[in-house]
């Protein structure tokens, strides 16, 4: 879903902030006007309970039968000198009788439901659009009949209706303006803001293959863009860890394969160099079978960790035997074990669940690994023990020379000898250990070595069936 606003953080980190400062602006108009007008109301009303009190002073003195006469010119007097005034008596059945007036009042006012508290004040409009407020209230005038008028006093607000009319268009151009004026401060104080990002921009986009080793600067730059930086830093660092590797492979895979093309290219070239017998024919053949294979094995064992590299590769989850898996192995190595003179032992079992022929070509690598570097006379012996922590262990112990700790951590990795002197020795492509760990990571295992004392042991752990 494309954003509201686009993808600038500028621009939509601006509006926000525009947005925002609108809203508040717009709330502090709407009070303020509020406020402006409840004043003058209450300006109206401290006029109009002045009146009204004067009025009821008069009334309630004096008899109705006396209201045409000296009470009219009182009221008339009273009012002297107050342009807008308007005070008018209605008695009950809402009869005028006196009004300095002729407007026009709203029943509301004059009802005979009316109290003492009168009402609230009352806004309307006269026919020629005139606004105006008033309150009103019933009085008991003197006499025996003590009866009762209701008195209503007006203003007129026009004057004020004008004032909060040319104020309103004031204060929302001003809120306006200000929004402008918030708007474009935000924008600089985001652009200001989000400078460090655009540094950080800039450093990631100078970054090229041959600057993998660059790094993003992290004590210069905010707090919250630290982490951004040290996750960047983090993701350059297995970029360029991954880009060495895939180069140290390239490498050495096109050593390997260029070995045995150029050995099958020369030997082609010497056959068919002079005419031979059969006999020759079939033997140079049999050479070139032997190498073809050797190729068609690097390239399926390079499939395989292409694919495990990818997460390409799901495991048949079964039961597996371990000690069953090792006795069979075991007994295929026998032969191949009495020639060398080598001792084989195997001791312990276990119970794992994971895929039967993936886990045996795992031990498969290890032992013809052990069986090729174990000297005339060695020992070569498996143990499966339950550990601790719900995993099964396999080790795989072989007589021979130490391997220096320097070496050790790399005898993982693809095409890679500790022993210099067997980068040819005719066996393996370099490929068993880095499958074997493949195989272990696909089933959440891990594999680890270690060598001294003329001892080197690969320990496998694997979780348990019942992990």
């Amino acid at each position: 879903m494309k954003p509201l606003f686009g993808k600038s953080l500028t621009l939509r980190l601006t509006l926000l902030y525009a947005a925002a400062s609108a809203a508040v602006l717009i709330l502090l108009g709407v009070f303020i006007g509020q406020s402006v007008e409840q004043h003058f109301e209450e300006q109206d009303m401290e006029v109009l309970s002045g009146k009204f009190a004067l009025a009821r002073h008069l009334l309630e003195r004096m008899p109705i039968e006396q209201l045409q006469s000296s009470v009219t010119k009182q009221l008339d007097d009273a009012l002297t000198g107050h342009h807008g005034l308007a005070i008018a008596v209605f008695s009950p059945d809402r009869q005028r009788l006196y009004a300095n007036t002729d407007i026009a009042i709203p029943p509301d006012l004059i009802s005979p439901q009316l109290t003492s508290r009168g009402i609230n004040p009352v806004k309307w409009r006269t026919s020629d659009g005139t606004p105006w407020r008033a309150i009103s209230a019933p009085i008991a005038m003197a006499g025996p009949q003590k009866e009762t008028v209701i008195v209503v006093v007006g203003t007129e607000i026009s004057h004020h209706e004008h004032f909060m009319q040319s104020f309103r268009i004031t204060l929302w151009i001003f809120v306006a303006c200000a929004t402008a004026a918030m708007g474009l401060l935000g924008w600089v104080v985001v652009r200001r803001g989000l400078s460090p990002l655009r540094h950080i921009r800039d450093e990631a986009a100078a970054i090229t293959a041959n600057r993998l080793h660059t790094r993003l600067p992290v004590d210069t730059v905010p707090d919250e863009l630290a982490t951004v930086a040290g996750a960047l830093n983090g993701m350059f660092s297995r970029l360029e860890e991954s880009f060495q590797r895939l180069s140290d492979f390239s490498s050495d895979l096109a050593h390997e394969l260029r070995t045995p093309v150029s050995n099958l290219l020369t030997q082609t070239q010497v056959t068919l160099s002079r005419g031979r017998t059969a006999d020759e024919y079939r033997d140079i053949l049999e050479s070139n079978a032997e190498e073809f294979e050797r190729l068609s094995r690097t390239i399926s064992d390079m499939l395989f960790l292409a694919k495990a590299d990818n997460n390409q590769i799901i495991p048949h989850k079964e039961n597996v035997d371990l000690g069953a898996e090792i006795r069979n192995l075991l007994e295929f190595y026998e032969i191949l074990a009495e020639e060398k003179g080598i001792e084989l032992s195997q001791s312990g079992r276990g119970q794992v669940q994971g895929d039967r022929l993936m886990l045996r070509r795992a031990v498969n690598n290890l032992l013809s690994n052990a069986l090729r570097h174990t000297p005339q006379g060695g020992t070569v012996s498996v143990s499966v023990t339950d550990g601790t922590d719900g995993c099964v262990e396999l080790t795989v112990a072989n007589a021979g020379s130490t391997i220096p700790a320097e070496h050790l951590p790399r005898l993982f990795d693809r095409f890679y000898r500790a022993d210099a002197s067997r980068q040819r020795d005719g066996e393996g492509s370099g490929l068993g250990l880095a499958i074997t760990q493949s195989i272990l990571a696909t089933h959440g295992g891990t594999i680890s070595v270690t060598s001294a004392d003329g001892e080197t042991r690969f320990m496998l752990r694997l979780p348990s069936r019942g992990a």
